[in-house]
This record gives C-alpha cells, sequence and structure tokens, in this order.
C-alpha cells in the first residue's frame, strides 16, 4: 500500500517509519503524499491509541527535502508544494490522538519542519536539527517559519533560520525544540513509554487538549500563506538555481541576489 512508509502496530501505537534509508530518507513527493495519507486516512480507520513516527536507520529522522524534485520548480509549483506540506503537516498536527516524533539522527529543512508537526519530539543523542534552506537561496517552505518560533522564541529562530547552522540534540533540548534526548538504542522504547503515560489518560480529554493547544496558534492567519508566497517566489529566482545546481554537485554556491 505503501512506497516510502513502512506502518506497524504494537499495543495499539502505530509505528510509521519513513523507508529511504539510501537517501537519509529525505522528503520526496511520493514520501509527502504517503505522510497525507496516513494520517488523514489509514491512521483515523485504525483503532489505536497514538503514533510514533521515525526514520529508518540510525543516520536521519529525515535530512530534508529531496533536492533533485527542485531543479524543475517554478514559482507556481513551489508555491504549491508548499501549501500542500502545510496541509500534510497540519494533518499531522490536528490529529486527534498524540504524535511522537522519535528522532533518530539528521532532522534538517523538512524534516525539522515535520519533528515540529508532531506533539512531542523525542531525540537520540546522534540526532542534529536544523533548517538550511537559505544556502539553497530559498525559504523553508513547510512551516519552520512559523513553528520554529512558536518552539524556541523569535531570536533563536532567526538566528537558525538565516544563518542555517545545525544545532545538536542537547542544545535542541535546552531551547525546548525536544522533549528528551536519549542514547539512539533507547529511543523507541522511550518513545513508547511517553506514549503509554499519555494514552492511559482519558481518550476524549487527549483529543480536547491537543485541540485547544492548536487553537492558541491562528493558523488561518497569513503567516503560513505569506511562507508559501516567499518559498515560490525564491523558486523562480537565479539564486535558488544556483543553489540547488551547487548542492547537487556538492560545491559553495555563488549567490547574485538576482
Amino acid at each position: 500500500m505503501f512506497q516510502n512508509l513502512l506502518l506497524s502496530e504494537t499495543n495499539r501505537i502505530l509505528i510509521v517509519t519513513i523507508n529511504r534509508e539510501k537517501s537519509l530518507n529525505a522528503i520526496d513527493v511520493k514520501t509527502m503524499e504517503e505522510l497525507r495519507r496516513v494520517f488523514t486516512v489509514d491512521a483515523p480507520g485504525r483503532d489505536i491509541n497514538g503514533v510514533i513516527l521515525t526514520g529508518a536507520g540510525q543516520k536521519a529522522f529525515a535530512a530534508g527535502a529531496d533536492i533533485s524534485e527542485f531543479m524543475a520548480l517554478d514559482v507556481a509549483r513551489a508555491t504549491e508544494m508548499s501549501r500542500y506540506g502545510h496541509e500534510t503537516y497540519f494533518a499531522i498536527e490536528q490529529f486527534p490522538k498524540p504524535v511522537i516524533a522519535a528522532v533518530n539522527g539528521y532532522a534538517l529543512g523538512g524534516g525539522c519542519e515535520l519533528t515540529m508537526a508532531c506533539h512531542l519530539r523525542i531525540a537520540s543523542d546522534n540526532a542534529r536539527f536544523g533548517q538550511p534552506e537559505l544556502n539553497l537561496g530559498i525559504t523553508p517552505g513547510y512551516g519552520g517559519t512559523q513553528r520554529l518560533v512558536q518552539y524556541i522564541g523569535r531570536g533563536k529562530a532567526l538566528e537558525l533560520l538565516l544563518t542555517g547552522d545545525m544545532i545538536s540534540a542537547e542544545e535542541a533540548l535546552r531551547l525546548g525544540l525536544v522533549n528528551y534526548v536519549v542514547p539512539q538504542e533507547a529511543l523507541m522504547t522511550k518513545a513508547l513509554e511517553l506514549m503509554e503515560k499519555i494514552t492511559s489518560k482519558g481518550p476524549l480529554a487527549i483529543a480536547k487538549v491537543i485541540e485547544a493547544v492548536n487553537a492558541h496558534f491562528q493558523y488561518a492567519q497569513s503567516g503560513y500563506e505569506h511562507e508559501s508566497n516567499a518559498f515560490g517566489e525564491c523558486a523562480g529566482t537565479e539564486d535558488f538555481k544556483e543553489g540547488s545546481a551547487a548542492f547537487m554537485e556538492k560545491r559553495k554556491a555563488v549567490f547574485k541576489g538576482k
């Protein structure tokens, strides 16, 4: 049923694994479509208490988007891609049962944005987080400019967004981006332990807490729409073409501000 995701259940917990280990679990269009289907069709139809989202292997949760797909983007396609990503991640964020990201390595770009759409985050001690999109001459497109500010505050969020720097799991914990840091081998055990603690509570109350916390942030406002437009506009620039080409060719980009 799914090409890029593996689904399994344990004790009424659905475990969703991004299964593109050779590509460091990069989120391509197919993976995004499958994530959306899981949280809008598959998971709602299952008798489960919660979802744990992780990546295959030990190197990466999801090391960003699939940059090879970016090469064909124009303004319209990029804007639509961003909006589709927003809708997918909203489906995760608004899922009425707890969703925990078990972050087992790199969580960069779209991968970092995916962790932030989950309700809670547990990181292995080798995890790294970042929004490096500016290295490609483009902005984050899947909610990074909005959720990162919510989690760690405007000043530090702007620093990470503007520098593209990665932070360690321990720094992410200090900033409030993740809830726990554990050794790699204890990651899933901790995620299941935390899920069991949460799901011992009343399921209707859990759903209402998630709903109420989400209501604190006005998603209908222009922030996400502005991000989609910015992502699209950047996709039409020479700088973006140069940044993407440089990434694929493993060289440093030479931006001209055009």
